[in-house]
């Protein structure tokens, strides 16, 4: 009976005791098809080829305005509970107020929007630091 693994397998000759031994190939390890499964990883953000003189997936040079926005009431439909990413997609690469669900409003500067997710960094009052959140979380947000 033939197995289909004794297909992959090589043959070499020992260099010690000049007999044969079998070897499988060494193949290079798993890479899914099409990159990561779930849109860029949390911590670091994604690699893209960047243009000279552009820095675009790295956070803004400096701060953020220095003002906050007004907040506006974005109306949601019966049982929406998460902003469009179309609505959002257009802050991709500028500076975004976001106020989430629970906890204070925050300037971000958004890199990756998804169906279920942004990412990019957020400015703690000192430095941009990279952060992911759920599209569910934002109650709303204002592009500048």
């Amino acid at each position: 009976m033939s197995n289909s693994d004794d297909r992959d397998v090589e043959m070499n000759v020992c260099p010690f005791c000049n007999q044969q031994i079998a070897q499988r190939p060494q193949r290079p390890p798993f890479e899914p098809p099409f990159g990561p499964p779930f849109g860029p990883p949390f911590g670091e953000p994604p690699f893209q080829q960047q243009r000279p003189g552009q820095n675009q997936d790295g956070p803004p040079m400096g701060p953020p305005p220095s003002f906050v926005p007004q907040q506006q009431t974005q109306r949601r439909g019966p049982g929406t509970r998460a902003i469009d990413p179309g609505a959002i997609r257009p802050c991709t690469r500028r500076f975004v107020f976001i106020w989430p669900e629970n906890g204070r409003g925050f300037w971000a500067w958004l890199i990756y929007v998804g169906r279920r997710s942004v990412a990019g960094w957020r400015w703690n009052g000192r430095r941009w630091v990279y952060f992911g959140m759920d599209l569910n979380r934002i109650e709303s947000f204002v592009c500048q």
